[in-house]
Order: C-alpha cells, then sequence, then structure tokens
C-alpha cells in the first residue's frame, strides 16, 4: 500500500484536560482534534563523545523545511493535510450545506492547550470543537457517562480521549465507538489496521505523522530499513504495518544495549517508541539516516501533546482529516442503503400442521440482522428480545430525500363471520414479492387484540405457512402498545372522574389553591395550566392577577355528567363491562353516575396512533380528544383536564413500529389496531411511511385495511390517506369461494359450527351469484377512487378447480384488472407468485386516485355520498338526535372532519342479514359522534358493541403452557 493512501485514511488520539465541570460548545471554538494518546512527536537532537573524549552535539537532518510562525520543522508537511482537509471538507459541505465536522475532547484535569492547537487548526480547516472536562480524578464510570451521550449525539463525528493511561482501561476504549474512534485506539479499529482494512477504521495520528517525516527524508525510504525502538503497544504495532506496507522494513528492538548499537548502526531511520532519554552516540549514527522520537509528556501536572512542538501540529492536522473523513463516512451511512435480504427457506408439510407448529419449526434471523438488511441503522432499532424490536421515528428525517415505493393495500368483500384471510393474503403477497420475486417488499400489518385471541376468532398473525414469527408474540403482549393505550386511556377517565368530584365539593377559592399550589411561597401556572388560560381568553401569567371571573372560569371545567363521552377500556372481551355504574363508595360523596368499558382497541387513543404521523403530532391529538361536555354546551378536552402532556409520556414508545418477519424472512411492521367498526381499522400511516422509504423507488409496501371494502377500503382512502398524504397504486380484494357462496343465496355460517353441505360441495351457481352481486359491487367501490384492483380467490382445500376459475372470469369481467388464485396457506410465498406478478403489472398502470367527497361538504351530505355510493342505499334518515349533533359539531368547527361510519361488516346496509348487495333501502342514522383527536366524525347505523363477549366456548379452553419448556400451546 502507498504511504499516500495511508494517510488519506483517518485516525484520532487521546485527550487533554480542561476546567473540571465545564463543556464548551460551538463554533467559537472552532478548532481540530489535537494531543497524542500519551506522547508527542518531537525531533531530538543526538548527542554523543568523540574520540578526544570531549562532547558534541549532533542534529539529525529530516529535509529541508519551511518553518511556520509556530516554529514547526515540519510546516510544509502540516500546510499540506490542512489544504487536503480543507479542500475536502469544502467538497463535503457543497453536498450537504448543512453539515458541520464537530470533534469533541474529552479530558481530565484543568489544561487547555490541547483545545488551544485544536482551535487554530480548526479555523484553519473550518471544523467545530466540543470540549467535554470532567475532574482529573474522574472515575471510569463517570468517562463512560459522558462517551455514551457523545456516541449518540449525531453531531459529533470524532472523539479524542485525552486521559491518564491509567484511566484508558478496555472498558472506557471499547465504550466508544468505532465510526468516531478518529484516533484509532479500540480494539475494533486497530484489528481493522492490523488486517489492513483502512475503508472504516483510523490510522492513529502520531503514525500518520511519523510515515510523513520518513517519506518526506532526503532519501528515499523505499526497500530502506526502519529501527522501532522500545515497546510493544499499539503505536508500535501500528507503525510496524503501515511501514512494512509502504514499500519498507521494520524491525523492532527493546532497550538493550548489547545489541542496539549494531541495530541503530544498520537502520536507514530509527523510530524511538518509549521516549526514554538514550543517548545514542552520533558515531552510532548512518549518513543521511533519521531519528524521530515519540516523547513521553506526562509528568505531575500534565499530559498529552507538547503544543510547542511543530510535529504536535501535524499531528493534529492528521487528526483533523480523520475527524472530516468519520464525517463523510457519517453522511454515507445516513444514505438509503440497497437491501441485502436473505429469505428464510420453507418446507411446507401435507397436510398443513397448526400455525403455531408451523411458526415453532422456523428459526427467525435476529431482528437486529433483519434490520442490516434493509438498511436501517443501529441507532434506529430499539430490540425488544431476539425477534422484535421498535423503529425509532428519525429514519424518516434520515430518508426524507428517499422516492417511496408502491402502495398497495388489502382489502376483502365482505367477509363471513369466519373472516376470509386479508392477513394470510397480505403476508403470502409480501413473502412471494421478496424471497421469490426478489422485490424489496415490506408488510404492515395492525396488532391483534387479546380479547379475539382469547374469544372466539383466534390469532391474527396469517396462518398456515404465510404468517409472522413467532406467531404467539405476535398475538400476545408484542411490544406493550396496547398495554400503554389501555393506561392512557384509562388516566383520561380516573382524571375525568376525579375532575367531577373536587368541582362538587370545593369552592373556586379551594380549587384554584389546590390547582395552582404555591411552592415556596409563590404560585406559578404550569404551561398546559397557561394554555387553558389562553383557550378561555385570558393572557395573564400572574396567578394573583385573575379576577374572580377569571379565576372561577379557569377552575370549573363544569362537566355535564350526563354528557360523558369518555369510557375506561380493557383488552379483554368482557360483557359485563358495557355498562357499570362508578362512584358508589362512601368516599365520592355520592358522585353515582353510569359509564362502561369498551375493548382496548376501540380507544381513540388507539385511532389516533394510527393515524398521528410523528410524536408533536401524537401529543396534539391527544390534547384535542373530546371527553364530554359542559353544562354550558362547550367540548371539553383532555388538554382542558391537564393531562395531555402525561398521554403522550405514556405513549411515546409506542409511536414507534414495531419490527417483525414472515415465516420467509420479509420485513413486517406491526403497529395499532383499531376497531374497523368504530374506527378507521387500519395500521399506523407512521409504519406505512417508514416502509415506503426503506423498500426504495421500486419497492412494495403491503397494508391491509379491516373488514369488507366498503368499511376498512373506505376508511382508508377518505381518512387514512386525507391524514397521510399517502396515495395507492393497486388494491388487492380478497375473495374466497365460501363467502361467494353465501352471497349467492347460501345458508349462514357461524364460528363453530360445521359448514352446511353447499359450502363443501361444488355449487357454481351460487359461487356465480355471489360474483355478480357482492364481488361486481366491491370492485366498483374501488374503481370510485380510482385505483386498479387485482382480485385474490384465496383458495381453500374445499374449493374446487371450477368454482375457482369461475371466480377469476366473472372477476375480470366486472372490472378487476387481473384475478388470480392463491395457494399462500399451503405452500407460501411460493403459492402467491402469480398474485405478485398481478400486483406489479396493477401498480404500472395509471392512476387517478380521488377522494369520495370533498372535506368541506356539510356533514350530512358526506354522510348520504358514502351510504348511496358505497353501500348502495336510496338515502339516510337522521334520528333527531343524530341530526341536532350534526349541527352542534358544525356549528363547535368540526364540520370539515371526514366520516367514519360504524356499521356492521356483515353486510353492504345495515343489516347483517342482507348478503350480496342490497338495494332499495334507507339507511338509518342512529347517532352521530366525534373523535376531535383522532380527526373523524362517526355516525352510528344501527347498534354497535364496542365491548364483545366471549362464547360459550372461547379460545382459551385449547391454550395452555408447559412448564418446563415454557412452550405455548393451542394458540391457534
Amino acid at each position: 500500500m502507498r504511504l499516500a493512501l495511508l494517510r488519506s485514511a483517518c485516525g484520532s488520539l487521546r485527550g487533554q484536560a480542561a476546567r473540571p465541570g465545564s463543556r464548551l460548545v460551538g463554533s467559537s471554538r472552532r478548532c481540530l482534534p489535537v494531543g497524542a494518546t500519551d506522547r508527542r512527536l518531537i525531533l531530538r537532537t543526538v548527542s554523543g563523545t568523540s574520540s578526544s573524549g570531549s562532547s558534541q552535539k549532533l542534529t539529525v537532518d529530516l529535509g529541508k523545511q519551511p518553518e511556520e510562525e509556530d516554529g514547526s520543522g515540519c510546516g510544509s508537511s502540516v500546510s499540506e493535510v490542512v489544504q487536503s482537509t480543507k479542500e475536502a471538507l469544502v467538497t463535503l459541505q457543497r453536498r450537504n450545506p448543512a453539515v458541520q465536522p464537530v470533534l469533541a475532547i474529552l479530558q481530565a484535569g484543568e489544561d487547555d492547550s490541547v483545545l488551544e492547537v485544536s482551535k487554530k487548526m480548526a479555523g484553519k480547516i473550518g471544523l467545530d470543537v466540543t470540549q467535554i472536562c470532567l475532574a482529573k480524578e474522574c472515575s471510569e464510570d463517570e468517562i463512560v457517562k459522558e462517551l455514551l451521550k457523545l456516541n449518540d449525539d449525531p453531531r459529533v463525528h470524532g472523539v479524542y480521549l485525552h486521559l491518564p493511561p491509567a484511566s484508558l482501561t478496555s472498558r472506557v476504549l471499547n465504550t466508544l465507538r468505532p465510526e468516531k474512534d478518529v484516533d484509532g485506539i479500540t480494539d475494533l479499529n486497530m484489528g481493522r489496521l492490523v488486517r489492513g482494512d483502512l475503508s472504516k477504521g483510523f490510522v492513529p495520528p502520531v503514525a500518520s505523522a511519523v510515515l510523513d517525516l520518513l517519506e518526506k527524508h532526503d532519501a528515499p525510504l523505499e526497500g530502506k530499513t526502519v529501527l522501532l525502538v522500545g515497546g510493544e503497544g499499539p503505536l508500535c504495532l501500528t507503525l510496524q504495518c503501515l511501514i512494512e506496507r509502504s514499500g519498507m522494513v521494520a524491525l523492532k528492538s527493546r532497550w538493550n544495549a548489547d545489541n542496539l548499537q549494531r541495530q541503530v548502526m544498520q537502520a536507514d531511520a530509527v523510530v524511538l517508541l518509549d521516549g526514554a532519554n538514550v543517548e545514542i552516540p552520533p558515531t552510532w549514527i548512518r549518513p543521511g539516516a533519521a531519528i524521530i522520537c515519540c516523547e513521553p509528556t506526562l509528568d505531575t501536572d500534565t499530559f498529552g501533546l507538547s503544543s510547542k512542538s511543530g510535529l504536535g501540529h501535524l499531528t493534529a492536522a492528521y487528526r483533523t482529516q480523520n475527524v472530516v473523513r468519520s464525517c463523510s463516512r457519517w453522511l454515507q451511512e445516513q444514505q438509503y442503503r440497497a437491501w441485502c435480504l436473505h429469505s428464510l427457506r420453507l418446507q411446507p408439510l401435507t397436510p398443513v400442521p397448526s400455525d403455531i407448529e408451523i411458526s415453532r419449526a422456523q428459526t427467525p434471523k435476529p431482528v437486529t440482522q433483519l434490520a442490516e438488511e434493509i438498511g436501517l441503522l443501529p441507532e434506529e432499532l430499539e430490540a425488544y428480545g431476539r425477534n422484535k424490536a421498535k423503529v425509532r421515528l428519525s429514519l424518516l428525517d434520515r430518508l426524507h430525500a428517499q422516492p417511496d415505493g408502491k402502495y398497495v393495500l388489502v382489502a376483502g368483500i365482505t367477509p363471513t363471520p369466519l373472516g376470509e384471510g386479508k392477513s394470510t393474503v397480505t403476508i403470502g403477497l409480501v413473502q412471494a414479492m421478496s424471497a421469490h420475486l426478489k422485490r424489496n417488499s415490506f408488510a404492515c400489518l395492525r396488532q391483534p387484540s387479546q380479547g379475539p385471541t382469547f374469544g372466539v376468532k383466534g390469532g391474527a398473525a396469517g396462518g398456515g405457512y404465510a404468517q409472522v414469527i413467532p406467531m404467539e408474540e405476535f398475538n400476545l403482549h408484542l411490544t406493550g402498545d396496547i398495554h400503554a393505550i389501555t393506561a392512557a386511556n384509562n388516566l383520561v377517565a380516573a382524571a375525568v372522574d376525579a375532575r367531577m368530584l373536587h368541582e362538587a365539593t370545593q369552592s373556586d377559592k379551594g380549587l384554584f389553591s389546590r390547582l395552582v399550589p404555591a411552592v415556596n411561597g409563590v404560585r406559578r401556572f404550569s404551561p398546559i395550566q397557561i394554555s387553558r388560560l389562553h383557550r378561555l381568553g385570558i393572557f395573564k401569567t400572574d396567578p394573583a392577577a385573575l379576577s374572580p371571573q377569571e379565576t372561577s372560569a379557569f377552575v370549573r371545567l363544569d362537566l355535564d355528567p350526563s354528557k360523558i363521552t369518555w369510557q375506561r377500556v380493557v383488552d379483554t372481551n368482557d360483557r359485563f363491562l358495557r355498562k357499570i355504574t362508578v362512584g358508589q363508595a362512601s368516599t365520592e360523596k355520592g358522585q353515582i353516575r353510569e359509564t362502561g368499558f369498551d375493548i382496548a382497541v376501540a380507544s381513540e387513543i388507539m385511532a389516533i396512533l394510527a393515524l398521528a404521523d410523528g410524536l408533536e403530532d401524537m401529543k396534539n391529538r391527544l390534547a384535542r380528544m373530546v371527553v364530554g361536555t359542559s353544562r354550558s354546551g362547550q367540548p371539553v378536552t383532555a388538554e382542558d383536564l391537564g393531562v395531555s402532556g402525561a398521554l403522550a409520556v405514556l405513549m411515546k414508545d409506542a409511536i414507534k413500529p414495531t419490527l417483525m418477519q414472515t415465516l420467509e424472512g420479509s420485513p413486517v411492521f406491526v403497529h395499532a389496531g383499531p376497531f374497523a367498526n368504530i374506527a378507521h381499522g387500519n395500521s399506523s400511516v407512521l409504519a406505512d411511511k417508514l416502509a415506503l422509504k426503506l423498500v426504495g423507488r421500486d419497492g412494495f409496501v403491503v397494508t391491509e385495511a379491516g373488514f369488507g371494502a366498503d368499511i376498512g377500503m373506505e376508511k382508508f382512502f377518505n381518512i387514512k390517506c386525507r391524514a397521510s398524504g399517502l396515495r395507492p397504486d393497486a388494491v388487492v380484494l380478497v375473495a374466497t369461494v365460501r363467502a361467494l357462496k353465501m352471497h349467492g343465496g347460501g345458508p349462514n355460517v357461524s364460528a363453530g359450527a360445521p359448514l352446511p353441505r353447499e359450502y363443501i360441495d361444488e355449487n357454481l351457481s351460487l359461487v356465480a351469484g355471489g360474483c355478480r352481486s357482492n364481488l361486481r359491487k366491491q370492485i366498483q367501490i374501488a374503481h370510485l377512487f380510482g385505483v386498479p384492483v387485482v382480485v385474490a380467490v384465496n383458495v381453500f382445500k374445499t374449493d374446487t378447480q371450477a368454482e375457482v376459475d369461475l371466480v377469476c372470469e366473472i372477476a375480470k369481467e366486472c372490472g378487476a384488472s387481473d384475478a388470480v388464485p392463491c395457494h399462500h396457506w399451503a405452500q407460501g410465498g411460493r403459492g402467491s407468485v402469480e398474485l405478485a406478478k398481478a400486483v406489479t403489472e396493477a401498480t404500472s398502470r395509471p392512476n387517478n386516485f380521488q377522494f369520495l367527497y370533498s372535506a368541506e361538504m356539510p356533514i350530512v351530505e358526506k354522510i348520504r355520498t358514502i351510504a348511496q355510493k358505497v353501500y348502495g342505499a336510496d338515502d339516510i334518515e337522521l334520528s333527531p338526535e343524530a341530526r341536532t349533533k350534526t349541527d352542534y359539531y358544525s356549528q363547535q368547527g368540526y364540520g370539515s372532519l371526514p366520516i367514519c361510519m360504524a356499521k356492521t361488516h356483515l353486510s353492504l346496509s345495515h343489516m347483517p342479514d342482507r348478503k350480496g348487495a342490497p338495494t332499495g333501502f334507507v339507511l338509518p342514522i342512529r347517532d352521530v359522534r366525534a373523535s376531535i383527536g383522532a380527526g373523524f366524525i362517526y355516525p352510528l347505523v344501527g347498534t354497535m358493541s364496542t365491548m364483545p363477549g366471549l362464547p360459550t366456548r372461547p379460545c382459551f379452553y385449547d391454550i395452555d403452557l408447559d412448564p418446563v419448556t415454557e412452550e405455548i400451546t393451542g394458540l391457534f
């Protein structure tokens, strides 16, 4: 390797001391890394004795070099390194104007000499320096604590440890991230250098400076011998490797009088490593030979690199070069990374085992490996065990300029109570895309509620050979998002009842003194209280300045108990909590009222989680949630209660999507799971946005909508796409022969009961009837939004080939761009390759996406548009209460919110028994409610239950745990 190439690599040194407890940051300290490990480089004047016995001095000639004003004897080298580094930085900042490389000096004691040299060099090049000063006798834990902060600070590109040798323990050195180790002192970087891999590591600046001097010696040294005298430390090893790679011969010698003279006399250059004041007589030195000494500078007061040494400036210059190189590498790391996805091999069995048996038979990749394969950075991952991890939202900032991939929605026809396999199709499609067609592909799924898991439906991780693994983790606690929602929701409920109790039992003065308590004799409003004052039109900040009227308005929310809309939640199907009475204890002083529980996924906070586009947006939405109405008719929000900041704290981790994988190793985001009846029933906006950036321009993100296309898909387009700004490229409409037979006139089916013969035997007449009614209508609904449709026939083992072929034929007649059978349940991704090809083709077609209605339409007209165009109703009929509510919401300024219809999923109409594509009916609107935080109005069509009940024989009868192996059995 040529020396010029070696010098272009990055390296770093140790640090120097400053004022204990201080942290000096900013462009005012524009300075480069300065300081050597625990030594400085100096040119030594050697002494000896003549034959006459008189003492004389001998100056070793290292070549004629221009002097700088700092007295350096190697000014030309410093100038060259500074100029090349400055040019590299200018080029870097031309492409990235906002970037400003920063060197952090972590030091102990009070010595600014390193900082001063760094400032001088930084001023020449354009870097910033941050100085962190610890006490001179700082502990290892204190050093590690500061290093961890520097590791996580994206503004810092190089760290220089200016510490006593005793403090540079293995733990300290290897706490430092190798990519910020511009002195090359960590074990990993030393190993890279020894191996010859300089693409990631750094050459220590001391070593670079020594090589520079050797290169500039009058006599070319290639093929010559360099003697390294003293020590077996890292610097010796580094120099030996670099000297040999630059074409010289490196010899090592200890301080041994017997052979030192002979080795010195034979060497073309001598490098003294231990810094001892060795007396080398001039008679030992070959004519033209060079001597370089890395002299220790540690004494009782100071340590580090001498700022008076010209070689100190050269070393500092090389460190700045390393900082710029580190910054350049960091910027490169921030760019989009091509995937290197390794698929997991599937060996499908016949007959197909249970879902949990299939899941357990596959060994998932470590989530850290999966993250690296899809281009995530280590700092963007928060692992929850081996198989799942949260992904930080900073990814969106890093890849903001990256074009999105294709956006595909999986919806379905009106389902039977058994479900038609939208999740399974979603996973099978992604497995086919990534594992078999080798296209970047991501699945985005909702997190299942534990209510159905232990109730009647079972798990929601897909099924057969198309599922998310480990399926038991997917279906149970996952990363605790639903628990966080439960805690946040119930905190609001507790705040509502507590506030009503305190207002009912205290005077204005008593309330005020408790809401704004005196701390050390001073009363101050909290920020959230100031926000409430502003909403009331009061712009005073001194609590004592409020008038009695203003005080009363501030302290009294005056909630009407009969108009409290907020309920408690629990993630269990518990029908006996649908209506409860609270406040019956004597301590509640007669504050008795009726309320109830919803299932956790029906909470408005879940809907907010799914629609928020960031932490700030989520916080604002939580603040806007309306919990009830005051007696004067004004909405009361979570921010009025003073609880919205605490809600954001509870939800700060839940907002990050969870990364998992399919059976074939394809990536999956699991995030949010709002009820598809009263909410929009889609996974989160954030998961979709993150996935669209990760897959890249030619990749695919496949997300799922709940229930049939008339519910989940319509809400996906009109609510989720409106909120996110995302536009779909295609719809996959899932159909089953079983469901089509039901819509064609077949008998009803129910969970747990044997299927009637019509669903087991071939019946082309029923299939055709279902296709020309429900399937046709659902395709037409998708076309209302201008999106191409691919019909995926989810094939069951009871289906005949003739039935499947008939569905595909009629689907195309009804306007589908294609229709293909899918066998992913039995075959995995291989069984959905044809679907993947059809979807790829559909996404390449022109897309004329449009919303069904304008947000500015009156609430009633938006409801009528959905009822007529989507459901096929003749008209709508609003109850007097619904009419009053729509007028109220319009007056409150909520009229421009989109509509989220709460309707049965078992029929296109409001009547569950009306199958096919009903017409000639009027859609009754019983009530109209609002989720202001989530951002939609939801009309109630008929009676909607937000708390499911357990069946006679729930799924939990089959679920068990082996206490020895801890294996779960019976989970679907």
